[in-house]
């Protein structure tokens, strides 16, 4: 009892915080006071297995990747919104409207159309049962673990207060400044970039894997109602109370009008307010408020009668192309960057828009010299959509980036290289003077080596001052160094300069210096791995190949990174329909998605180059060879276990979620598949199943339930 209440209070208390922080922006806490909290739970939860609540905050990280995206049925059709196009037309649907009802005013609401991914998220006695996409309107994915990882989604709402059955539909989305930061990580490791918020949504979604999902910065707003027992609902405004009771991130601005002077005012006004707005948005959605009026006016077969999205055209301006500057970013990838005359689109003037790396400079042919068209991705994001050709110069050349920089990097001089798979160039010398501060920063960070004390600003001047020019010469520094490097001068709240240039004092070398002890003698291999910043190796794959190695020097000439690195891509794979786990390296080592053919190129690059080999000897020298605290390279045989040999497909609602499910398969000898055919031994099916359920017994599968697996594993 004692901790189911701390589980019970720890739950609640994480939940306010994140409201607090991701949907008020007024946290209460510090991060590090956060996760003690959670980090609390987490070791509660799993010394107490029984406990477990698919609604924890703990699961806003992210699961077991799934094998496939269940199909669910809508509890009532999701149907889209006919768009209008001309203020003609927004007159002509108020007109209906009023051909609809009758002649006295009709009140209607006015708000943004969120550039995202439409959602279903259905409430049952206050707990979060499923989220599933609109699909082709009466059936969609099942993406509850993916959308579980949403910090705006409530996990749960108020028991005393929940109706028996609350459906909330919205919209997910990425806000434009993370969308932003997104774009600029897949640059700086060299990958192909988004081409807009919507598209990085969509994608993020369809990833089978929750734990990259909660990577990304996605988020949600409510704004329509679907099924409902038990709530009191007459009208729009009764919704968004409710909506607000909840704690669910609303729909605004929102404009309340009943005329059609009014109506267009409103869609005028919001096309003004949206480019401040922290979202993309194309249009402006008008409803009807009153519920009843609603239901008189019905539907058509694809649209609601009582509604409508009245579409802004993009706001477009043609500037200058005036030069092509690179700049040179964490991991080496040079970024090719826009250098435009000043021009004013959609809210802000702009003169600078990334162009992503040589391939896309060849796709939309841009030159030097050229008239450009630009608008805002995501209403944010500055880009260049086309070239006016008509207006080219005769002389104007195609631009070639290794050419232009005479294969040599523009900060430190070094060879430049385009590595097999990847679109961007790239600078390989691992200690190019552009590259020393990030890289500083990143080997410093509380997912790298945790180094106290040490952010960017210190970086910065350690690089300046030549007291560092990479992450190993941190270890060399001593108390004097640090104590005495000058900082920045202080600022208050409102930037003003309050003091002169600043020490960085003992007792922060002091601390500082504790840090790089404790790294260098405690942090385990993963950590290194991570902070050492190696393209494409993130925590997850970092972990993965800790798992695979006893310590850092095994990854020198590693055999299993060769065979790993030789591999078809897993996308190439999956395409091909040959199970990842089918292929006799991925099965002998289990090796999941977080390390991938890319990522082991990567290592196995890096590991052979000059580079590498000088990081490797400055670590020898330093007495540095970080061990794993995870190693379990080769995975038991599954010989004499109860399960060895046999297929399963999990399907439909169990006691847990069906990656526990697969875990004790797995853990028995089993394997775990995500369709059914031929070659499956058994269905583990819980109340639903769906389509999987029928074909089993199409195909004469074995359907097991949760007392019928536990006599298969009594049996051993």
């Amino acid at each position: 009892m004692l901790f189911d209440n701390r589980i019970a209070q720890l739950r609640e208390d994480l939940e306010r915080h994140n409201r607090l922080y991701y949907q008020e922006a007024t946290p209460e806490i510090s991060d590090a006071e956060y996760d003690k909290l959670f980090r609390e739970l987490e070791d509660l939860e799993k010394t107490h297995p029984d406990l477990y609540d698919p609604n924890s905050p703990t699961q806003r990280v992210g699961g077991t990747p799934l094998d496939a995206f269940e199909q669910r049925d809508h509890l009532l059709p999701m149907l889209s919104i006919d768009d209008l196009f001309a203020e003609e037309e927004v007159a002509d649907f108020h007109k209906r409207l009023h051909k609809g009802l009758g002649d006295a005013p009709i009140p209607l609401t006015v708000e943004p159309k969120i550039d995202g991914v439409a959602c279903s998220l259905v409430y049952r006695n206050g707990s979060l049962d499923y989220a599933v996409t609109r699909g082709d309107g009466t059936r969609g994915d099942d993406i509850t673990a993916n959308v579980r990882t949403i910090r705006a989604v409530p996990l749960s709402l108020p028991k005393n207060e929940a109706p028996t059955l609350l459906e909330v539909r919205g919209e997910i989305f990425m806000p434009s400044q993370g969308f932003a930061k997104l774009n600029e990580q897949r640059d700086e490791e060299g990958l192909a970039t988004f081409a807009n918020p919507r598209n990085a949504t969509a994608g993020t979604l369809k990833s089978l894997d929750s734990k990259k999902v909660a990577e990304r910065p996605l988020s949600f707003i409510a704004h329509g109602l679907g099924a409902n027992q038990g709530a009191d609902l007459n009208s729009e405004d009764d919704f968004q109370a409710l909506l607000k009771g909840f704690d669910f991130p609303l729909n605004l601005p929102v404009w309340h009008v009943d005329s059609l002077n009014a109506l267009l005012t409103a869609i005028r006004e919001l096309d003004t307010a949206r480019h401040k707005l922290a979202y993309g948005t194309d249009g402006a959605v008008v409803k009807v408020i009153d519920f009843a009026q609603r239901e008189t006016l019905g539907f058509t077969s694809r649209a609601p009668r009582w509604a409508a999205a009245f579409k802004y055209p993009p706001e477009q301006k043609e500037t200058l192309l005036k030069e092509i500057t690179i700049q040179v970013g964490r991991t080496g990838v040079l970024t090719p960057v826009a250098e435009l005359a000043p021009v004013f689109v959609s809210g802000t003037t702009v003169s600078r828009a990334t162009l992503h790396n040589q391939e896309e400079i060849e796709r939309k042919d841009i030159r030097l010299g050229d008239t450009v068209v630009v608008e805002k991705a995501g209403e944010i994001i500055p880009s260049i959509v086309k070239v006016v050709t008509e207006k080219r110069q005769p002389n104007a050349e195609p631009y070639h980036l290794p050419a232009v920089l005479n294969h040599q990097c523009p900060s430190c001089h070094g060879p430049i290289e385009q590595q097999s798979g990847f679109v961007a160039w790239r600078c390989t010398n691992f200690e190019c003077p552009a590259q020393a501060v990030t890289r500083i920063t990143h080997f410093a960070q509380r997912k790298g080596l945790d180094l106290d004390g040490l952010g960017e600003s210190v970086a910065i001047k350690l690089v300046e001052t030549g007291l560092a020019s990479s992450p190993l010469e941190l270890f060399t520094l001593t108390l004097d160094d640090l104590a005495n490097l000058l900082l920045d001068p202080a600022k208050s709240s409102d930037g003003l300069t309050v003091s002169k240039e600043r020490r960085f004092g003992e007792k922060r070398a002091e601390t500082l210096l504790t840090s790089l002890k404790r790294a260098k003698e405690e942090m385990p291999l993963h950590r290194w791995l991570f902070a050492m910043g190696i393209s494409q190796i993130g925590e997850s794959g970092a972990r993965e190949l800790a798992r695979l190695h006893k310590k850092l020097s095994d990854l020198e000439g590693s055999q299993i990174v060769s065979d790993l690195a030789d591999l078809p891509d897993f996308e190439e794979l999956q395409k091909s329909k040959r199970k990842k786990e089918n292929h006799p390296r991925l099965q002998e080592y289990q090796i999941d998605d977080n390390l991938g053919p890319v990522a082991a190129q990567n290592i196995r690059s890096f590991f052979s180059s000059e580079a590498g080999q000088t990081v490797l000897q400055r670590l020898n020298d330093l007495g540095i060879n970080p061990k794993s605290d995870n190693f379990a390279p080769d995975p038991s045989s599954t010989e004499g276990l109860p399960l060895a040999g046999k297929t399963f497909v999990v399907t439909g609602s169990l006691s847990a979620p069906r990656p526990e499910f697969k875990k004790i398969i797995e853990a028995h000898g089993g394997k775990v598949s995500g369709s059914i055919s031929a070659k499956t031994d058994y269905l583990l099916a819980g109340e639903g199943g769906g389509s999987k359920r029928t074909k089993a017994e199409s195909l004469q599968v074995p359907i097991l339930n949760e007392e019928d697996l536990q006599e298969l594993l009594g049996e051993a």
